[in-house]
């Protein structure tokens, strides 16, 4: 009898308790957006904004000046071939400046330098190899200088956000709100997290790029090596 009587206490107010808390209203919550915690993050989000679009910008155009310059004709060195046994080194001059190629422009300087020491030859082609890597790793290095300098704008950020919560607490008094604490630091991780992401994505842009720049200065050793070939040939018959 009794445990049904303390039953029976909590079952008849279990209908209006659960209406009253269904009729409570529901806390609100924040939508987070790229908008609002790029507000949020402070001045300091102004140079990450400024440094990826630097960074995307420079990725975008290197890529295509690399992929166009790691363009393997093979049909060239074989004209170029015929063009040497034949004799004909006006056609094989005119063939290279109509290609637009680093590799073209390494051959025409080996062409031009035809009937000097072959050490010479290969000083030369040497030469326009590395003119033309340096033009292709053009910028490359404000990609490094992104990588390293965005995370470190990121942190700066947070403790610049760090000491403004603690500043706030500090003149809050005796009204001192865990709100102020942890809508200051909120604020501060932000950059942080921005000042990462920038960072990953220079980074990763970089080693791309570098890595594509690699594979044309092995193209082009390739070629400087056949077209050297290509001038011992005739002394060896």
């Amino acid at each position: 009898m009794l445990f049904n009587f303390l039953i029976s206490i909590p079952a008849q107010g279990t209908v209006p308790m659960v209406d009253a808390i269904a009729q409570m209203p529901a806390p609100g919550f924040e939508s987070l957006s790229l908008w609002s915690l790029a507000l949020k993050g402070g001045p300091v989000m102004i140079p990450l904004l400024i440094l990826s679009i630097v960074a995307i910008y420079i990725f975008i155009e290197r890529y295509l000046a690399i992929s166009r310059a790691s363009v393997d004709d093979t049909n060239f060195m074989n004209n170029i071939r015929d063009f040497m046994h034949d004799g004909r080194i006006d056609s094989a001059k005119a063939l290279c400046k109509n290609n637009f190629s680093p590799i073209s422009r390494m051959i025409a300087k080996g062409i031009v330098r035809i009937g000097r020491p072959l050490s010479d030859i290969t000083a030369a082609i040497e030469n326009v190899g590395k003119l033309e890597i340096s033009k292709l790793e053009k910028n490359i290095a404000v990609l490094a200088t992104v990588a390293g300098a965005a995370p470190m704008l990121g942190f700066l950020g947070t403790v610049i956000g760090m000491v403004r919560a603690f500043y706030n607490m500090s003149m809050a008094g005796n009204n001192i709100d865990i709100s102020l604490l942890a809508g200051g630091i909120y604020e501060a991780m932000i950059t942080t997290i921005a000042g990462l992401i920038v960072g990953i994505i220079g980074f990763i842009c970089y080693n791309v790029l570098v890595a594509r720049i690699e594979k044309v200065v092995f193209l082009l050793e390739a070629r400087a090596t056949e077209f050297m070939d290509l001038l011992h040939e005739p002394a060896s018959k």
